[in-house]
Order: structure tokens, then C-alpha cells, then sequence
């Protein structure tokens, strides 16, 4: 990559039912490359080598009637073996998240502790305590006896109390969550006690929508799509962080947590990252800054690609290093294991606090840095690969070649994009990870896969320096490197 040198730096219908419909739609990035993951790996797995894709996973996208017919054939069945109303078997199927063979070995070993534990059936202790009172136990009016309702703990309430504690929840955005109104007493209420309740259709049409969402949500094979106004629930036969994507509106997401994809970093720790990030908002940006001095003339130099091999030239002298670590390029074929590895100091426990304050700034600014070094070198190499775009359709227009001869430069720019997701993602797994022969291998395979996606964008950057086959080629060895990382370390 060259580089600019500047003086300073840069800075509904029931198909089209949503339950999502009160989510906030989440920001792109906008150097986002749609669908990256398309007619890559074919393309790739070609060449022959090892095919076996640790990212490869099977799902389905529900619409929702699809969604609810599944919901309501599991409940049909659970509700004939346990005898007992639908709702009420719904609300045991949400309380053992829809595992129907632990339902049925616990209704098989003791049947009234499954409804305890599901919260429909009060303890016997409990309902002997009961005494039968035509006094309203929240208003304290005395209330003819046909206008005081209980659940199956007898905790009787007269209708319009009922109504009120009901409409307020609702309004509040509970579905399965509303309970009965007695101190201390978690029975759950099932909906056809909730909906003659509600005063108004817009109330019922809203409880609907949160119940299904609580279905869904509480479902271990099932995910509502996370993006915006869009009704889709994914399907899937075992639960795992691994990337899927609506059929819809696109959106990608890990299944498990419904946040941004994040192999080969497991859900509970890119939640401690970003929230890291957000706290450290002001350090961050102390060194976002789009600008670096060179190490050579001390010229301010700003990136204007996706590598991070940088080349300037001068009349009397020129350079070639490194973006991340300003080391010199031509030995960083050796070395790039050593500028992707944070430096431990072994004796830090022994100093003093402050002393260990600052070497544990030190250790998130590396991280950090380069977590958001790939992110903006994603975004550069989107426009480089708007650039590739362009350049297909003026050589197609000008009859020299066809699309499919040329492709290869689009799959080329997609799976840079692909490998440098990936490598985004390491820096956070590597952040928390404890010291030991594990990350040290870690880190070779990390080293390995950054020095070949960095190959990748050069050659991408300069296609027309290159043939075809070396281009595939290099493609090729990034994938591997990339598969063999989450193979190793993509938890299950």
C-alpha cells in the first residue's frame, strides 16, 4: 500500500408479523461487504486441500407462521401427554426451554414437582394456607363471589384488580412474565386467564406479540432475527455461537447471543470486550487517530488502504514497514509473530500498583489497537472492492471478458474481507486469554493467518500486477490458515 502524506490527521399482516417491532435497528458499518461469506468457499475448495469448514452450520429461517405452527405443534403434544390445558403447557415448555424428552422423564418421575417447578402449581403447603375470603386481597372491597379470580394457588383478587395488574404489565412489554398478584407467590399466569383481561384489542394484539417473543426467546433451537422490523425466527437442531443469516434482510448474527459474529471469540467474552471498549471510550479514541509519523523522515502519513505494508517514495531515500509496530517490512516475514504478541512483563507482580495500572493500559492499548486497526482496514478494503466492481463493468462493457471471467477478483476482495473479520476477532480472544503453551500456539496461528491476509491485500490491491492462479493461490492459503485457527480454538 502507498501512503498520503498530510500536515496533520485525519480524523401487519399475520405473514409479516413482527415481534421485533419495538427493537431498536442497530448502526452497519458502512465499509460493510454484503453476503462476504457467498460463492467464496466453493471458489476456494476448488483448489483442493483440506475442505472441512469449521464454520459450516445448518439452519433454517421460519417465517412466522412457521414459527408459531412448530410452537404450537410441541405444545399440542406436551398438553395430550400431561393432560393439562395449552397454556398451561406452554408455560411448562418455556420454564424447561422447550426440552420436551427432560419434560417428559421428569413428568415420569413425579408429575406434580414438574408443574412446581414450572410455576403453575403452587406447593401443598402453600395452598393450605388459604382461606377463602370474598374480600379483594389488593383493594380490600368486599366482592361477590362470581368476581373474584385465582390461579391454582387460590389467591383470590376480584376482576377489576386483575384487569389493572394485567393491562399494566402488558403495556409494560410482559408476556409470559405476568403472575399472580399475592407477596411471595410466583405463580406464572396462563394466557387464556390473561386474555379475557385486557380492555382492548390493541392490548391483546401487543400480548400476543410479547408471548410469541417469549416463546421463541425461552425456545433452545430457536432465535428471533435481531434485525430491524424483520419477523424471521431461525431454526436450528443444536444450539452453537456460530454464524447464521436471515433469508430476508440479510442480517448475520452469532445464534447463540443474537450479537454480531465473533468466532473465534465465545459470546461471554466479546460482551466483556465491547463493554471494555465503551468504558475506555476516551482512550480509545486517543489512539484511533487515522495518522502515524513515518519511522524513517518522521513525516505524518495516513493510511489509504486495507494493508498494512506501507511504501513511500522520496527522490533520496524510501521505505517500506509496518502500520502496526513502524518495524522495517523486509524482515517482517520473520517477525510477524512478534508484532501480532503482546510482550508479558514476567516480574510485574512484584511492582507496585501503579506500576501494574499502567502495564494493564498497556496490554488493552495493543489489543486495542489492533482490534480496531483491522476494523478500518475492513471498511478501506470495502471501497477497494467497490473499485474492483467498477472496473469488471468498464471491462465487460468494452468486450474484454464477461462477468464470470473476472469474478475471481470480486471472490478475491469478498474472502480479504472474510479472513480479516476473523483476524479482527482474535484480538479480543487473545486479550483474555491466560498465559501457557495454549495461546503460544494461539498466537503462531494468529501471526500466521495476519501475515497471509496482508499477502491477500496487497495482491488484491494490485491485481493487475498479478495472474489469476497466483491470486487464487494466495486466496487459498488464507482460507486454510483461517479454518485451521477456528478449528483449533472455535469453541463449540
Amino acid at each position: 500500500m502507498s501512503v498520503d502524506m498530510n500536515s496533520q490527521g485525519s480524523d401487519s399482516n399475520e405473514e409479516d408479523y413482527d415481534p421485533n417491532c419495538e427493537e431498536e435497528e442497530e448502526d452497519e458499518d458502512p465499509g460493510d461487504i454484503e453476503d462476504y461469506y457467498d460463492g467464496v468457499a466453493n471458489d476456494v475448495e476448488q483448489q483442493g486441500a483440506d475442505a472441512f469448514d469449521p464454520e459450516e452450520y445448518q439452519f433454517t429461517c421460519l417465517t412466522y407462521k412457521e414459527s408459531e405452527s412448530t410452537l404450537n405443534e410441541h405444545m399440542a403434544s406436551l398438553a395430550a401427554t400431561l393432560k393439562v390445558s395449552h397454556s398451561v403447557a406452554k408455560l411448562v415448555l418455556v420454564s424447561f426451554h422447550w426440552q420436551i424428552s427432560e419434560i417428559l422423564e421428569r413428568h415420569k418421575s413425579n408429575a406434580a414437582q414438574l408443574l412446581v417447578e414450572a410455576r403453575v402449581q403452587p406447593t401443598s403447603s402453600k395452598h393450605a394456607m388459604v382461606h377463602s375470603s370474598h374480600h379483594c386481597a389488593v383493594c380490600m372491597q368486599f366482592v361477590r363471589k362470581e368476581n373474584l379470580l385465582s390461579l391454582a394457588c387460590q389467591h383470590q383478587f376480584c376482576r377489576s384488580c386483575w384487569e389493572q395488574h394485567c393491562t399494566v404489565l402488558v403495556k409494560d412489554g410482559v408476556g409470559v412474565g405476568v403472575s399472580c398478584m399475592a407477596q411471595d407467590c410466583l405463580l406464572r399466569t396462563p394466557e387464556d386467564f390473561v386474555f379475557p383481561l385486557l380492555p382492548s384489542e390493541e392490548l391483546k394484539d401487543k400480548y400476543r406479540r410479547y408471548l410469541f417473543r417469549d416463546y421463541v426467546e425461552s425456545h433452545y433451537q430457536l432465535q428471533l432475527c435481531p434485525g430491524a422490523d424483520c419477523p424471521m425466527v431461525i431454526q436450528v437442531q443444536e444450539p452453537k455461537a456460530r454464524r447464521v443469516q436471515c433469508n430476508r434482510c440479510n442480517e448475520v448474527f452469532c445464534f447463540k447471543c443474537r450479537q454480531m459474529y465473533h468466532a473465534p471469540t465465545d459470546c461471554a467474552t466479546i460482551r466483556k470486550w465491547l463493554t471494555k471498549c465503551a468504558d475506555d471510550s476516551e482512550t480509545a479514541n486517543y489512539i484511533s487517530a487515522h495518522t502515524k509519523d513515518c519511522p524513517k523522515c518522521n513525516i505524518c502519513i495516513e493510511k489509504n488502504g486495507g494493508c498494512n505494508h506501507m511504501v513511500m517514495r522520496f527522490l533520496l531515500f524510501s521505505a517500506d514497514f509496518c502500520w502496526m509496530c513502524l518495524g522495517d517490512w523486509k524482515t517482517h516475514g520473520s517477525e510477524y509473530y512478534e508484532c501480532s504478541r503482546y510482550k508479558e512483563n514476567p516480574d510485574i507482580v512484584n511492582q507496585s500498583q501503579q506500576a501494574q495500572a499502567r502495564e494493564a493500559l498497556k496490554k488493552y492499548l495493543f489489543y486495542f489497537e489492533r482490534w480496531e486497526n483491522h476494523n478500518k482496514s475492513l471498511q478501506l478494503e470495502a471501497q477497494t472492492y467497490q473499485r474492483i466492481q467498477e472496473k469488471i463493468q468498464e471491462r465487460v462493457m468494452n468486450n474484454l471478458g464477461t462477468w464470470i471471467d473476472w469474478q475471481y477478483l470480486q471472490n478475491a476482495a469478498k474472502l480479504l474481507a472474510k479472513c480479516r473479520y476473523t483476524l479482527q476477532y482474535t484480538y479480543p480472544y487473545a486479550y483474555y486469554m491466560e498465559s501457557g503453551p495454549r495461546k503460544k500456539l494461539f498466537e503462531y496461528q494468529q501471526a500466521q493467518l495476519e501475515a497471509e491476509i496482508e499477502n491477500l491485500s496487497w495482491k488484491v490491491e494490485r491485481a493487475d500486477s498479478y495472474d489469476r492462479g497466483d491470486l487464487e493461490n494466495q486466496m487459498h492459503i488464507a482460507e486454510q490458515r483461517r479454518r485451521t485457527l477456528l478449528k483449533d480454538f472455535h469453541d463449540t
